[in-house]
């Protein structure tokens, strides 16, 4: 009996992942392509779609060439992608017609503070459990509607295409065939009614959009339809599993079961509960979302959206202040212990709980002995601080204490963050062992759907603890430190 694997495509803010993994659910290979980050002079940033399809293309058959294996033997395929942000195409001839607006930019900041009243912000959160703001593809998608010149007049034509990158990737893959979305993702636009689950009309028209514009929303382990990946294929396998990343990583983590939470630390970062069958609303600033559908079940989410994470050490490198990712570590444990510096990473503002576009980025705290490790330091520091906020949060919302956080995502691999995120949460941290979650949750997904995989699948996860070593009095001491920095650095105060 030959071998049957599945592939697996994360498309995430910085590049294209493709996996492939056996029948048993095992990681064999991957290969990965990264893509321009387009940022102009206002800071607004792009990506381009077409160099995203075609790299992911080429990251399918460089993965399938290099595990030597028949492609016949292929069966099907899942994809992950980065949720918010907005594509648009010609539904004629599948060409975008600007570049995708990333879920990073605030260019529709204006569109929202339009928009704002105190009746249609209580509505669109009631209905969509997301909080008006800049970062969810409703208003870029408006934005597009009214900036871009060609969106206006396929609009008239009815040929205008409007998704998030997943229905980008299979409207290209399927060739045209299929104009489709899944929940997850569906439920990230701002435009989603996460009760009735379909796209909610009023809102659509607040935004100046009509749902029929919109994709076919599905459910995440159904069939999105056929590919031969560009004729790389013998035969089209069916796209079987499709899932937003952070979704994907709480599939991935095993998280089935209302009260598991995970931590995905990518670009950005999703600290994430699943809230099991019925949605709960945040009063702290916390978006509800789906989780997924599958098996014609409903599962919800609540979650907290961090700008810059990973991106931070990104911006470390950028200055010059870290040669590499690794060196960022060995840099924090040389700093001064005490030293009082904070970053406040809101580049593009910040998000939750805080929700305040406008705030900027800073540095606070410094003192004379305040060098480049103590500033790399208060880089990390910065993650960790972002997300114990949002843990709190979560806490507070759904009245019950954060147990264990299972932590996923390429920054994980930073010893000392890791510690660090347990001391400041005073929570145990259990890191993956494999950092491509989201890739694994979608290819999960469609093993499960197509029926290569059962549900010891997800026994295959190993991970690594980190525990609380930092006593109460330093944790609090360190976070009114941080509390304050925040607090300087919001222009929308309470």
């Amino acid at each position: 009996m030959n071998m049957r694997y599945v592939l697996s495509v994360d498309q995430s803010t910085q590049g294209t992942k493709a996996l492939l993994f056996d029948q048993a659910g095992r990681l064999l290979h991957r290969s990965d392509l990264t893509h321009q980050q387009v940022i102009d002079a206002h800071g607004w940033v792009s990506h381009d779609l077409e160099e995203i399809y075609q790299n992911l293309i080429r990251c399918v058959q460089a993965v399938v060439q290099q595990a030597g294996i028949r492609k016949s033997d292929i069966v099907c395929l899942g994809i992950s992608n980065q949720r918010e942000t907005a594509a648009a195409w010609n539904r004629e001839t599948g060409k975008p017609i600007c570049g995708a607006v990333v879920w990073q930019c605030s260019r529709s900041n204006a569109i929202c503070e339009r928009i704002a009243t105190a009746a249609s912000t209580k509505q669109i959160q009631r209905r969509t459990g997301i909080p008006l703001s800049p970062y969810f593809p409703a208003s870029k998608f408006t934005w597009i509607r009214e900036n871009v010149a060609e969106a206006a007049l396929l609009a008239q034509q009815h040929a205008l295409c409007l998704g998030t990158v997943d229905t980008w990737l299979i409207y290209r893959l399927t060739q045209g065939a299929s104009y489709k979305t899944d929940y997850s993702n569906a439920s990230r636009t701002q435009l989603f009614n996460i009760s009735t689950l379909q796209w909610d009309p009023d809102i659509c028209r607040m935004f100046g959009l009509e749902p029929a514009e919109l994709a076919t929303v599905c459910d995440s382990d159904s069939v999105f339809g056929f590919t031969d990946l560009e004729g790389f294929l013998p035969a089209p396998i069916p796209i079987c599993g499709v899932l937003g990343d952070s979704h994907g990583a709480l599939f991935g983590q095993g998280c089935l079961r209302s009260g598991e939470l995970k931590v995905t630390y990518g670009t950005g970062s999703s600290v994430m509960m699943n809230i099991g069958s019925t949605p709960k609303y945040s009063m702290h600033g916390l978006v509800t979302s789906l989780a997924w559908r599958r098996n014609g079940q409903t599962q919800y989410v609540m979650e907290g959206n961090i700008n810059y994470t990973g991106a931070v050490i990104t911006w470390l490198q950028e200055l010059g202040l870290i040669a590499s990712p690794p060196e960022s570590e060995q840099l924090a444990r040389q700093a001064h212990a005490a030293d009082t510096t904070y970053l406040v990473p809101a580049f593009t503002g910040l998000g939750a709980p805080y929700w305040d576009g406008e705030a900027q980025a800073a540095l606070y705290g410094l003192t004379r002995q305040t060098g480049r490790a103590e500033i790399v330091k208060a880089g990390l520091e910065s993650i960790a601080y972002q997300i114990s906020d949002v843990l709190r949060t979560i806490e507070q919302d759904i009245g019950i204490p954060v147990r264990e956080v299972l932590a996923d995502g390429g920054a994980t691999k930073n010893a000392y963050l890791m510690q660090f995120q347990s001391d400041i949460s005073g929570t145990p941290v259990h890191v993956t062992d494999a950092e491509e979650l989201s890739g694994i949750g979608a290819a999960y997904m469609a093993g499960l759907s197509f029926g290569i995989y059962d549900p010891s699948v997800f026994s295959i996860i190993q991970r690594t603890p980190y525990t609380p070593q930092m006593d109460d009095q330093t944790r609090l001491a360190k976070h009114a430190g941080w509390e304050d920095a925040v607090r300087r650095t919001l222009r929308r105060q309470a």
